[in-house]
């Protein structure tokens, strides 16, 4: 195996990781635990899971750190085709990360809310569970902003796919339309949230753009011989 189809299935390996992970908190355990309109059952829910909600925190920290260092292999992977553009790439997945870690707040303060601890004795079990309702709903909130970083880092990296001459350029076309997907689901989450599930349903397919590129570079790497046949030109 060639040192760029080794640094490839690497890359692969942690955003499969990042893919495998991230559904447990944003579908997973929404569709299990929350219930629309009634904030006393997604309370009860919550109560009643407490090691399921508390693995949704786990596994936000745990995407976080991982897409860190997705980030960093990528940038590795890519560094030789343009540099700049890796960069760029670089600091727009970097977001990821501090946005992830500070979004877990909203989670960890909804958990304390539902365990009604002594010092929230002045707050009644309906204060609690709408403050606790507040937090999950900035919680969905932040998520929808973090998708435009989702988004945007997809750009960068689409157009090195493009020009490296050791992948496939459709999966350059679909990240680019992954990208897209994203920023319409944040402006949908953010502007126009009636239309959410809307644009949800007619986004799914376009992210599957992030599913392909993660096992084209798992399980077939990259071709050393059309990179070094492409590098030259892309440097001068």
């Amino acid at each position: 195996m060639n040192t760029l189809s080794k640094n490839a299935r690497i890359a692969g390996f942690f955003y499969l990781l990042v893919i495998l992970i991230a559904p447990l908190r944003l579908v997973y355990i929404p569709s299990k635990l929350f219930v629309s309109g009634d904030a006393a059952a997604t309370i009860h829910a919550i109560a009643s899971n407490e090691l399921l909600f508390r693995l949704g925190i786990a596994g936000d920290l745990v995407t976080g750190a991982v897409s860190l260092v997705l980030t960093f292999t990528l940038y590795r992977l890519f560094r030789d085709v343009h540099k700049n553009t890796a960069l760029l790439m670089l600091m727009l997945g970097f977001m990821d990360t501090p946005l992830y870690f500070f979004n877990t707040l909203n989670d960890m303060a909804t958990l304390i809310l539902v365990q009604g601890p002594d010092f929230l004795a002045a707050f009644d079990q309906a204060q609690r569970a709408g403050l606790a309702t507040l937090f999950l709903r900035v919680h969905s909130m932040m998520t929808f902003a973090s998708e435009i970083f989702w988004g945007l880092w997809l750009f960068p990296l689409a157009a090195l796919v493009y020009r490296s001459g050791f992948l496939p350029r459709f999966l350059a076309v679909w990240l680019t339309i992954n990208g897209f997907a994203y920023l319409a689901l944040s402006y949908a989450g953010l502007l126009q949230p009636e239309y959410n599930d809307l644009v949800a349903g007619l986004a799914f397919p376009c992210q599957l753009g992030e599913v392909a590129f993660a096992f084209w570079i798992l399980v077939l790497g990259a071709k050393q011989r059309q990179a070094a046949a492409l590098r030259s030109p892309v440097a001068a």
